[in-house]
């Protein structure tokens, strides 16, 4: 038996430019909406007064199951002492409750144990969702194990035998859908299961747009049995929306889908094809969470539901931070949720056990597998906080375009966490795939990101502190905190916090460990190879909503004596319902030769470390999976691939300027080197974190906005100021010029060339074609100076105005197309 751990110029004119810099020191704070604080749960357990626990294992129970089940609301009232027996939870003897239940556990195996299959089956289950209940059943039973259930091993399962079937398989057009089915659907069913419905219920497979209808109702409609259809069931079963009687109306859509399923022609596998045996996706070995490290979880979250409007904490740590989902979140196929602009959100009561837990080590780890929508998110757009609204926080992880941003509230930042750790910008670690993350913090080390098992490679240059500056009063959130502020899209797949800091080597385990509900399909191959018990096996799981994941096929043996002669294994390609899938065939170079000297008894032969996605064609129930291979063993089909369509003559696009705008990076080294002011400057860093994500983020000029315009002026405004302020940078650049005097008299008695020349040299320069006219700026810069040094009436011209002048001047020049073209 194989043993496995889951693995993108607008042109200002000067006087704008200045109206802009006068104006920028203004401005108004922004609106935080305080999350609300929904009502305190009370917290299971019952107090113990009866005798002593007779050894350390008693102990154990009690503390890590006994306490946690022993509640009225849970187990205890029913199981008790003269009550219903079991009697698992008496309260009397903590030794006889022992006692009692031991054959209901098995502490080897935790997640088979009597009392998890109970509640996994409704019984008694203190939550909406039984199978909440069975993981959190489980983790308890683990923790008197002193056993981390996560980490247990996976042995593959040979599934029965199957051959490849003939399939009926929907038709690209939707016509004969729109003949059949989809009037009931549309005539009963469209008060709630369309867009346009008052309440909107997905899916929309009532819609009168037929070909969104027929893609929502693939997945609830059985071409093979239409009796076992989800619409069926749902009628006949759950009495859901019966329009009559429930039984003639199941039987007349029933009938509809038999009358759809009599027009599509059977897909009979080709007689050529070299094939493995088939199965569905649940007939698989289960595959998910083997290998995690969580000996320190607080909290977890998995989105196992699929359906309603809460998310489960099921870490089993108590109180359990269960979210509300809220605004525009769903539920994606394979666990997780799918986020637009929405949130999920815990309660203020229960959110606290992070603050509890995490200032107590003064440490934390908070870990997530997302998919970030899109690498040109303004932000930070949340994904994780726990906070008390947009500007206040304990921390956040969350994403500006290809970066990922940590902020985090110690005795050393400022209440919203800043300044943020972020990834550096020229590695674009955040990409548009499925991701794991992980931030940490100690006082050693202060804040880590890690993405993918590895290290940024960004160090943190605040100072460590401490959380002593935590507000215990914010909620943990999903998304973003203020509903319309930055909304963060993407799916979240896992999330799960940590009060110590993980090890390199610990999260590196852990994102090996992988995410989701996984299974290894087993594709029996014996028939060609000769082997014994012989497999391909590859690991697959339902991505989304819309697509599997195949991933590192290996080969193997159950039979741990069989005898590994030579294979070869060359094109292999994925079957589903019948014929070869149209896209995803990554495989179908593998040219790999299986050998005693490769082959490790117990483990296989890996075939390739790549992975495809195929599409979801009927629903992950009824979707039969096969090999297909060009040669294995001594079995070969000879495939031609078809010539490639000739390539389509290239568009005629409308010309491209040669001119473009520097980037945020650019404009920012650009606006250093000329003041002399570096990066590094506290205010001047600080400014550009704000406002990276509003400057330029690519050079094509046509894309420049106003609104980049505005964050390039602030951080002219911003280099000018420390310029300005710095009373040896300011002698030496501006060298000769009296910042003592009055303004209505040190641009008359001094000559202006001694604010000018420096500014105009190095932003301009001589005598350079593409650079404007030096002395029509000069004549420009000039009459700014004017025009803001003319002291008539009741302005205050003193030695602090003058200053302000210089730096205006400043700001216009380096603010300016002579910077910002390129």
């Amino acid at each position: 038996m194989r043993l496995l751990f889951p693995s993108r110029i607008q042109q200002l004119g000067l006087t704008a430019l200045l109206t802009l810099v006068l104006n920028a020191c203004g401005g108004s704070a922004a609106k935080v909406e305080q999350n609300p604080t929904p009502p305190l749960v009370s917290q299971p357990g019952e107090t113990y007064s009866g005798p002593p626990a007779n050894t350390d294992d008693v102990q154990r129970y009690k503390l890590n199951l006994w306490d946690n089940i022993s509640s009225a609301e849970r187990c205890g009232a029913c199981h008790v002492e003269s009550g219903q027996s079991p009697e698992f939870v008496r309260a009397d003897d903590i030794n006889l409750a022992y006692s009692a239940t031991n054959p209901l556990v098995n502490l080897d195996e935790p997640e088979t144990s009597t009392l998890v299959t109970k509640v996994a089956g409704g019984h008694n289950c203190w939550l909406a969702s039984p199978s909440a209940c069975a993981d959190i059943m489980t983790t308890w039973i683990a923790n008197w194990a002193d056993n981390d259930v996560s980490a247990n091993k996976i042995k593959l399962e040979a599934p029965a035998q199957k051959s490849p079937g003939a399939n009926k398989n929907f038709p690209e057009d939707s016509a004969l859908f729109a003949a059949t089915v989809h009037p009931l659907l549309e005539t009963y069913c469209a008060s709630c299961h369309t867009n346009s419905a008052t309440i909107p219920i997905s899916p929309y497979f009532a819609s009168s747009d037929i070909d969104e209808a027929y893609q929502a109702s693939k997945a609830r409609i059985s071409l093979d049995t239409p009796e076992s259809s989800r619409f069926v069931g749902r009628l006949r079963d759950e009495f859901h929306n019966c329009w009559s009687n429930c039984s003639s109306d199941a039987s007349e859509l029933s009938a509809a889908i038999q009358a759809m399923a009599d027009g599509i022609d059977i897909t009979e596998l080709a007689p050529e094809l070299v094939n493995s045996q088939a199965l569905t996706l649940f007939e698989g070995t289960l595959a998910t969470g083997g290998g995690r490290f969580e000996n320190d979880l607080i909290a977890k979250w998995e989105f196992k539901t699929g359906t309603g409007t809460t998310a489960f904490d099921t870490s089993g740590v108590e109180p359990a931070i269960d979210l509300t989902l809220s605004g525009d979140v769903s539920w994606i196929g394979g666990w997780g949720l799918q986020m637009v602009n929405g949130k999920a959100q815990g309660s203020t009561a229960s959110s606290k056990k992070l603050h509890t837990l995490l200032t107590a080590t003064g440490e934390m780890s908070i870990e997530a597998w997302v998919v970030p929508a899109n690498v040109t998110q303004e932000g930070p757009a949340r994904i994780i906080s726990y906070s008390g609204g947009s500007q206040t926080r304990n921390f956040t992880l969350g994403q500006t375009l290809y970066n990922y941003d940590y902020l985090l509230r110690t005795s050393n930042t400022d209440a919203n966490g800043e300044t943020a750790l972020s990834t550096a910008d020229a590695d674009e670690l955040l990409q548009s795939s499925l991701q794991h993350v992980v931030i940490t913090y100690d006082q050693i080390n202060g804040r880590q990101i890690y993405v993918n098992g590895m290290h940024s490679g960004v160090t943190d240059n605040v100072e460590v502190g401490n959380f002593n500056e935590w507000n215990d009063t914010y909620a943990f959130v999903l998304g973003n905190e203020v509903s319309s502020d930055i909304p963060w899209a993407g799916s979240i797949r896992m999330v799960a916090v940590h009060n110590r800091t993980l090890t390199s080597e610990q999260i590196a385990q852990n994102f090996a460990a992988g995410i989701g509900q996984k299974f290894f399909l087993l594709f029996n191959v014996t028939q060609h190879t000769g082997i014994a018990q012989s497999y391909v096996v590859l690991e697959v799981s339902q991505f989304d909503s819309y697509s599997y994941l195949f991933a590192e096929p290996f080969f193997i043996s159950l039979d741990d004596n069989a005898t590994i002669s030579t294979v070869p294994i060359q094109g292999m390609r994925i079957g589903i319902n019948g014929r070869e899938a149209t896209t995803g065939q990554v495989f179908q170079n593998l040219d790999v030769t299986i050998t005693d000297g490769d082959y490790i008894t117990g483990e296989g032969q890996a075939l390739s470390s790549l992975g495809t996605t195929v599409a979801i064609e009927k629903s992950p129930e009824a979707d039969e999976f096969f090999l297909t291979f060009e040669q294995l063993g001594s079995a070969t089909n000879v495939v031609i691939e078809a010539d490639p369509p000739a390539a389509a003559l290239p568009a005629d696009l409308e010309p491209q300027s040669d001119i473009g705008v520097r980037n945020f990076a650019e404009i920012n080294a650009s606006m250093s080197v000329v003041t002399g002011v570096p990066t590094s400057n506290a205010a001047v860093k600080a400014s550009f974190e704000k406002l990276k994500q509003q400057l330029p983020s690519v050079t094509n000029i046509d894309s420049y906005l106003a609104s980049n315009q505005m964050a390039v002026t602030q951080m002219a405004i911003k280099y000018c100021d420390q310029l300005v302020e710095n009373s040896s940078l300011r002698a030496s650049y501006f060298s000769g010029f009296d910042f003592t005097q009055p303004a209505n008299t040190a641009f008359i008695e001094q000559d202006r060339n001694l604010i000018l020349t420096p500014l105009l040299d190095k932003t301009i320069g001589n005598n350079i074609a593409t650079q404007p006219q030096r002395d029509e700026v000069s004549n420009e810069l000039n009459n700014l100076i004017d025009t803001l040094s003319d002291c008539s009436g009741d302005k205050v011209c003193n030695a602090t105005y003058t200053q302000t002048i210089v730096k205006a001047t400043c700001a216009a020049t380096i603010g300016s197309a002579a910077i910002l073209i390129q």
